[in-house]
C-alpha cells in the first residue's frame, strides 16, 4: 500500500512538474511573443513619431517661410510697383482696394485683420485704388471696394463690392472667409455648399446688381447711389 501511495505521490510530482514545465514554456513562449509585439509596436511608434516631427517640422518652416514674406497681417503696401513683387512672392494673395472715403472699405478692413491672422498661408494686403490708376485699369476695377483674389500670380477671381457676401453690410467673417474659400485662395475647412449667409432668408439667392454700376472707366463706392 505504502508503495502504491509512493507510485501515485511519485505521479503527481511528475504530473505537477510536467504542467508546471508545460505552464513555463507557454509562459515563455507567451513572454517571447509579447516582447516581439512590444518591439515591433516601439519601432512603429518610433517611426510614427519620426513623421511627425518631420511633418511638424516642416510645417514650421513653412509658417517661418511665410511670416518672414509678411503673411499673417493684413499691410498696406504703399505703391502698385509693390504689389508686383508681394504677388510675385507668394502662392496665395487677398488684396484690397479700397479709397479712404469709402464706408464699406472700413467694414472690410475689420474682417481682412481678423483673417490675416487666421489663414497665414495667404498674404493680405490693401492698396489705395487713387494710387494705382494703372492696376486698377489693368485689373478692370471699377468699384470700390474690390477685392482681386490671385493664385500664382494671376488674378483668378474678385469679390466686387458685398454682392457675394449676402449684399449687406452686416456680413460676418465667416461669410467672407467662405467666399475667399470658394476661389481656394485660402485653405478653407467649411462646407463650401453651404454659405454662412444662407440661413437667412430675407437675402435669399436674387441679390441685386447695384454693386456693378459704374460710367465708363470711372470707379465707384459700392456704398453710394448717387454717382
Amino acid at each position: 500500500k505504502m508503495a502504491a501511495d509512493t507510485s501515485v505521490d511519485i505521479l503527481q510530482k511528475v504530473l505537477e512538474n510536467e504542467i508546471l514545465q508545460s505552464t513555463k514554456v507557454v509562459e515563455e513562449h507567451l513572454d517571447a511573443e509579447i516582447q516581439k509585439l512590444d518591439q515591433m509596436d516601439e519601432d512603429e511608434l518610433e517611426r510614427l513619431k519620426q513623421r511627425r516631427l518631420e511633418a511638424l517640422k516642416k510645417s514650421q518652416q513653412q509658417k517661418q517661410e511665410w511670416l518672414s514674406k509678411g503673411h499673417g497681417e493684413y499691410r498696406e503696401i504703399p505703391s502698385e510697383r509693390d504689389f508686383f513683387q508681394e504677388v510675385k512672392e507668394s502662392k496665395n494673395v487677398v488684396c484690397h482696394f479700397y479709397r479712404d472715403t469709402t464706408f464699406r472699405c472700413q467694414i472690410l478692413d475689420k474682417h481682412l485683420t481678423v483673417l490675416a491672422k487666421k489663414h497665414i498661408e495667404t498674404k493680405f494686403l490693401k492698396l489705395n485704388a487713387e494710387k494705382s490708376p494703372f492696376l486698377c485699369e489693368r485689373l478692370r476695377i471699377k468699384v470700390i471696394p474690390t477685392l482681386a483674389l490671385i493664385k500664382d500670380g494671376k488674378t483668378q477671381d474678385y469679390v466686387v463690392g458685398f454682392t457675394d457676401l449676402g449684399n449687406t453690410d452686416d456680413f460676418t467673417t465667416e461669410t467672407l472667409e467662405w467666399r475667399l474659400g470658394c476661389a481656394d485662395v485660402i485653405n478653407y475647412s467649411g462646407n463650401l455648399m453651404e454659405p454662412p449667409f444662407q440661413s437667412q432668408k430675407k437675402y435669399g439667392t436674387s441679390f441685386t446688381k447695384l454693386d456693378k454700376k459704374t460710367i465708363r472707366g470711372k470707379i465707384y463706392d459700392s456704398d453710394s447711389d448717387d454717382d
